[in-house]
């Protein structure tokens, strides 16, 4: 099985689809293209119509989309186990994925993933709303399910894979989040493959303008 992916420091799309394999031990050989080069965009058409990344490759099937991967995973290879178990959770943590893959524009646009930086930028009303909303979010979650684990639905699910990116966003950008947001922020850092993919942003030389935003400190 492969995964396509772009610059690992940048691209948050890649990082889901990554995660999701690696947290869960699924082996896969990773693909690494740099983001808008001809590379990209000439190897990427080789696996996916649309031309961007993640794109799984599992035999003589392509899956392109963050999401559709994860849900690929989920039924192939986990047996439904990376959704929570309980089926008003599973509805929750779908819902909250689904609102995470289809906005937050405000965070996005203001804030892009770059997991090696350490930057400031003034942030406008609505990127704030959404700032405080995840961490409304995050805190509730764990407080219902602290009793289950550290993570949002107690156990480590694909809802988490979908806020990965954000906890990277949010070191970056020195966000303050209340006690309980803190510690889900906290415990997803400590992760060992979280840790193994900003290790390898670190080491990454490429430079994408875009990603580059706000105040260096």
């Amino acid at each position: 099985m492969k995964l396509i992916i772009g610059n690992k420091n940048y691209s948050s799309w890649s990082l889901r689809g990554w995660l999701a394999l690696k947290a869960f031990n699924i082996p896969f050989e990773e693909i690494k293209l740099s983001l808008f080069s001809d590379e990209f965009r000439i190897e990427l058409a080789k696996y996916t119509p649309v031309s961007k990344v993640p794109v799984l490759v599992d035999g003589d099937l392509n899956v392109w989309d963050s999401l559709a991967i994860c849900e690929y995973i989920n039924e192939t290879y986990l047996d439904g186990k990376g959704w929570p178990g309980d089926k008003n959770h599973r509805a929750v943590a779908r819902s909250i994925v689904a609102d995470m893959h289809s906005g937050l524009f405000g965070i996005r646009n203001e804030m892009p993933m770059n997991c090696r930086a350490k930057r400031r930028v003034e942030l406008s009303d609505k990127a704030k709303k959404e700032v405080a909303t995840l961490d409304a979010l995050w805190s509730d979650l764990r407080t219902k399910h602290a009793q289950n684990g550290d993570y949002l639905f107690g156990e480590f699910s694909l809802a988490d894979v979908f806020f990965a990116p954000v906890v990277f966003r949010f070191a970056t950008y020195g966000i303050q989040l209340s006690d309980a947001a803190s510690a889900y922020h906290k415990t997803m850092l400590a992760r060992p493959d979280m840790q193994a993919w900003l290790a390898d942003s670190v080491a990454e030389t490429e430079v994408v303008a875009a990603g580059e935003a706000g105040e260096v400190l």
